[in-house]
């Protein structure tokens, strides 16, 4: 048991993609209503890798626009501008979820993580004794099929309940997309 927590608080540790809306929130929020005890959210959201988001951003350009245009040497890229619009990006979203989470009725607390997603995640988990992890994720379909999204890793990894939910959806709109089974995680 960490030193934040009292015996009393059920630690809920939250990966997530990206900021929460309100109604993730709220939804979030709803899964803990009826315990007796006070729930504590600790929210990790990835910092977005500056070199990735580049190299993503240059990977978008088709071959007629590589061959219409002077090539753009990578020095002439600021790296270190794109990496700080990064993590103010990623500062600016905890905040939006942490303020969404407490608008809801709950106590949360957040970082932004460099360490790899699980790592992370487990790590967090180990640090507060949590109870349960909840992943937010848009959906990847590959890698979901694959078993080797965020979820299907920390379902080998941890020894706790992993709940993995789309962000932006309600219970409703994910429970159609499987069939009507609900959703799944537990």
């Amino acid at each position: 048991m960490s030193e934040n927590s009292s015996t009393e608080d059920y630690d809920v540790v939250l990966l997530i993609e990206q900021a929460l809306t309100p109604q993730d929130a709220a939804q979030v929020h709803s899964l803990h209503e009826g315990l007796d005890g006070p729930v504590v959210y600790h929210v990790l959201l990835p910092l977005e890798d500056a070199a990735t988001r580049i190299e993503s951003a240059m990977g978008s350009l088709t071959a007629g626009d590589m061959l219409a245009s002077p090539t753009m040497p990578m020095s002439e890229v600021d790296l270190e501008a794109v990496r700080k619009d990064c993590q103010d990006r990623s500062h600016a979203e905890l905040d939006q979820t942490l303020e969404a989470l407490r608008a809801s009725g709950a106590v949360a607390r957040g970082e932004v993580v460099v360490d790899p997603p699980i790592d992370a995640l487990a790590a967090k988990v180990a640090e507060v004794d949590g109870r349960e992890a909840i992943i937010l994720t848009r959906s990847h379909v590959v890698s979901e099929f694959f078993h080797v999204d965020w979820t299907s890793k920390a379902r080998r990894r941890l020894g706790v309940p992993i709940l993995h939910l789309l962000e932006r959806e309600t219970f409703d709109e994910q429970a159609e997309g499987y069939g009507n089974e609900g959703i799944t995680g537990l």
